[in-house]
Order: C-alpha cells, then sequence, then structure tokens
C-alpha cells in the first residue's frame, strides 16, 4: 500500500510561482513513475507532467499546456515529488492530484487526495 499525500496549493495572482510537494509512502519510492495530474471545475482530469528512473537518469514528461511553465522534480532519499509552477495562469486553476504507477509504467494505481491551486486574474 502507498499513501500520498499533496500540499503547497494555495491561491496566487496570474503570473505567479507555487510548489506542491507530494510524499510518498513506500519502501521503493525510487522506482515508481510519480505523476501529477489536475482537474478543474467541470472538466475531466487531466495529465500534467511525469517523471520516471531509469538507471540513474531521470525523465521528465510534460502536457504541452505548462511544457516551458511547470518543472517536476524528485527527492529518492525523502521519497517526494514536487511540481514548481511557475508564469501561472488563471486556467491553470484546478485541483491537483499527485499519483505514483508501482507496477506498470502506464497505470498509475495510488493517487493523493488532492490539493487546490487558484490563480486570480
Amino acid at each position: 500500500q502507498v499513501q500520498l499525500v499533496e500540499s503547497g496549493g494555495g491561491l496566487v495572482q496570474a503570473g505567479g510561482s507555487l510548489r506542491l510537494s507530494c510524499a510518498a509512502s513506500g519502501r521503493t519510492f525510487g522506482s515508481y513513475k510519480m505523476g501529477w495530474f489536475r482537474q478543474a471545475p467541470g472538466k475531466e482530469r487531466e495529465f500534467v507532467a511525469a517523471i520516471r528512473n531509469s538507471g540513474s537518469t531521470s525523465y521528465s514528461y510534460y502536457s504541452d499546456s505548462v511544457k516551458g511553465r511547470f518543472t517536476i522534480s524528485r527527492d529518492n532519499a525523502k521519497n517526494t515529488v514536487y511540481l514548481q509552477m511557475n508564469s501561472l495562469k488563471p486556467e491553470d486553476t484546478a485541483v491537483y492530484y499527485c499519483a505514483a504507477a508501482t507496477v506498470l509504467v502506464g497505470t498509475y494505481d495510488y493517487w493523493g487526495q488532492g490539493t487546490q491551486v487558484t490563480v486570480s486574474s
């Protein structure tokens, strides 16, 4: 069983920055593919960013809507994944969820409870 706890959400003005954190339980965190997703009111949940390790190399992936503004990173010693969000826009307003793919890289099998990010114009 893996538990994920997000933090760092809040209210920020357009153009501002926030850093989300997701603390994970589990003894093999370094082997998990970790992702961030978001869901805005009335919309479906969408992919934001993901990061996975292959040996000593880390690979990151981003949706087109956040590429160049958001950065995903991880600290395996702290069992934590981060999402640095810069140049925030009102359309980034959503509940942000952390997810872990612990068995198959294409399947996220654990999810956090979400943290609200609100960007005012």
